[in-house]
């Protein structure tokens, strides 16, 4: 476990399965029930990304040109509204005790969101979720990076130059909290310092016996 250093000013979250619950499967078994013979082709595993959902994380594409991709690999017509929600169901929601995690660690720290994500979830479910308590996701950190508006997904190294320039801190004066081992890695290469929380772990936890 990598400890707290009195030089840590940020902490720098990952999204899913740190703050926000997912499961792949749900996702998978959503588009399946869409009638889509092959989802991993689309979808990938727990923690890469493939193809044209990456292509869609990394802002390559945009969602009406995912939504088509996705309609050529059903075969029988669907909807934008239910490859939406098929998509959405890799998210299960934020507890609120996190939220009120959060709010209590910009006490301490900075606090900042690098999060692999999409614009068909982050306008939708993951700004839903950000809302359980009449704030919005902005109240929760003081800059966020998405792979998406980026144009880059972790872990390539790119991403997490492209935050620390953005929100104009010092990789060393940084813990970067992600449930990816591949993620932590590429970000340790940088200077970051590293926390793995994986479910069922709760940051909030690790943070405080890290202290």
């Amino acid at each position: 476990m990598a400890q707290v250093a009195t030089m840590t000013r940020n902490l720098l979250f990952d999204l899913g399965g740190v703050i926000m619950d997912i499961r792949r499967q749900r996702c998978a078994d959503a588009f399946a029930a869409l009638g889509m013979p092959d989802t991993g082709r689309l979808l990938g595993d727990d923690y890469a990304q493939v193809g044209d959902f990456m292509r869609l994380e990394s802002g390559q594409i945009s969602p009406k040109e995912f939504r088509e991709i996705v309609k050529s690999m059903i075969p029988r017509q669907v909807s934008d509204a239910q490859i939406d929600h098929a998509l959405n169901q890799f998210l299960i929601g934020i507890p609120c005790h996190r939220l009120a995690s959060l709010r209590e660690l910009r006490k301490r720290f900075r606090v900042y969101l690098l999060s692999n994500t999409n614009p068909i979830m982050w306008y939708s479910k993951i700004a839903d979720e950000f809302r359980q308590e009449r704030l919005t996701i902005d109240d929760y950190f003081d800059g966020i990076v998405t792979s998406f508006e980026a144009h880059v997904a972790k872990p390539d190294a790119a991403i997490f130059i492209y935050a620390a320039e953005k929100f104009g801190i010092k990789p060393q004066e940084t813990l970067f909290i992600d449930d990816s081992p591949v993620n932590l890695s590429a970000a340790e290469a940088l200077g970051f310092q590293t926390l793995l929380c994986a479910p069922p772990e709760e940051f909030i936890t690790l943070l405080t016996l890290a202290k």
